[in-house]
């Protein structure tokens, strides 16, 4: 059998803790994620190392959902540059994903397979351009394309689910992650995802489909062109309620710019099609499909200059902060005090102005997994 577990359990015919070590030996847990522990399995008939994601059902139903959920999504799909499944089962106490192996690298060094993130790559290579960039922006596109077809919406895409895989010359970029990915049915309007890529319709707790997942693109294309993201604040991350607050309010006004000197030498092709990717109104935004027509994607729009100095110097800068935070602040599941409405009037919030006038200003707090929205209204003359 394929799969150690075909089908999703309906209470009875579990597979026994034995159907699972008899192939696979389990490592111990090496890294804890937000829903999941992920350590390391290893084929007993093929010594090839895999990775376990661990999703323990006594961690609620959350947790519980977002196991089907992967599960269900990996089944469906296959694609040359989304993580591939390679085993399941469920116990009583728990679901494993056995999945290729995409961490850990360095501490197999035996390990065929090589996945990194992708901007531990770029900080590796020599020279790094604006085509590299577009090469990986364009097999994101075409993964994303392809989910769309599917009707799969994958809401939690961001720079640190994104694998490079190399072997033998071979390199290619992979998305992971499916444990927040719906099918599109009309009735998204939960905000879920990671809160410097959420689609204004997100925070704003509209409805949304799959334009979330081209708005996530066009921030992942930002930050590689660059090193930064495009929404950010100079308050110290510890303060994570003041860094929410701006960063979300600067999301619905569609508030990034090209800052110099970091967005100098970038072609007017990638700045274009960085707009059109982040244009916050979703209904306008151009899709993944076609944006891989785009001249900065299919034609010679992408320079040959070598970024690599000035990305890689803000890459380490921004993501040592990033990852800090992560530690702390895993991906959330944010919970909506209310309903937030289209309001007309122009508005301001600590100073800054959207640039569409029609989105509400967001007040938001943290506490513990949960981003609380409010609302607050400030009408002020032009």
């Amino acid at each position: 059998m394929p799969f150690g577990c075909l089908a999703l359990r309906d209470g009875r015919n579990y597979n026994s803790m034995s159907d699972v070590t008899d192939k696979y030996e389990i490592g111990q847990v090496l890294r804890a994620k937000e829903f999941c522990e992920l350590c390391l399995a290893k084929d007993r008939q093929t010594d090839k190392v895999f990775v376990c994601k661990k999703f323990l059902k006594k961690d609620g139903r959350k947790v519980r959902k977002a196991a089907k959920n992967e599960i269900m999504i990996l089944k469906l799909v296959n694609h040359p540059n989304i993580l591939q499944l390679i085993d399941t089962f469920e116990t009583r106490k728990e679901y494993l994903i056995i999945q290729e192996l995409f961490l850990f690298v360095y501490i197999l060094q035996e390990c065929a397979d090589v996945f990194v993130y992708v901007f531990d790559w770029i900080l590796d290579q020599g020279n790094y351009t604006e085509r590299d960039a577009s090469n990986v922006i364009r097999q994101v596109l075409e993964a994303v394309a392809y989910l769309h077809s599917l009707n799969i919406v994958h809401r939690n895409l961001k720079l640190e689910n994104l694998m490079y895989y190399t072997e033998n010359n071979h390199n290619k970029v992979v998305l992971r992650d499916f444990y927040l990915s719906r099918f599109e049915n009309g009735s998204l309007t939960e905000p879920c995802g990671t809160p410097e890529y959420l689609a204004p319709e997100v925070v704003a707790r509209h409805r949304y489909g799959r334009p979330v997942d081209c708005w996530a693109v066009g921030v992942i294309m930002f930050i590689l062109l660059s090193g930064n993201p495009p929404f950010y604040d100079e308050t110290e991350e510890e303060n994570t309620d003041l860094h929410n607050r701006i960063i979300f309010c600067r999301i619905v006004g569609g508030e990034f710019e090209f800052d110099s000197p970091h967005w100098d030498d970038i072609s007017p092709a990638a700045k274009e099609l960085v707009c059109r990717l982040m244009e916050v109104d979703q209904m306008l935004r151009i899709t993944a499909q076609d944006a891989l027509w785009h001249e900065w994607i299919a034609g010679n729009g992408a320079s040959e200059k070598n970024l690599k100095d000035g990305v890689c110097a803000q890459f380490e800068k921004n993501f040592a902060k990033a990852k800090w935070r992560a530690l702390f602040l895993p991906t959330v599941t944010p919970v909506l005090s209310q309903k937030i409405s289209i309001h007309s009037a122009p508005l301001f919030f600590i100073g800054l102005r959207p640039r569409c006038s029609k989105w509400p200003t967001l007040l938001l707090s943290y506490s513990s997994s949960a981003l609380v929205y409010e609302t607050r209204l400030v009408k002020t003359t032009l």
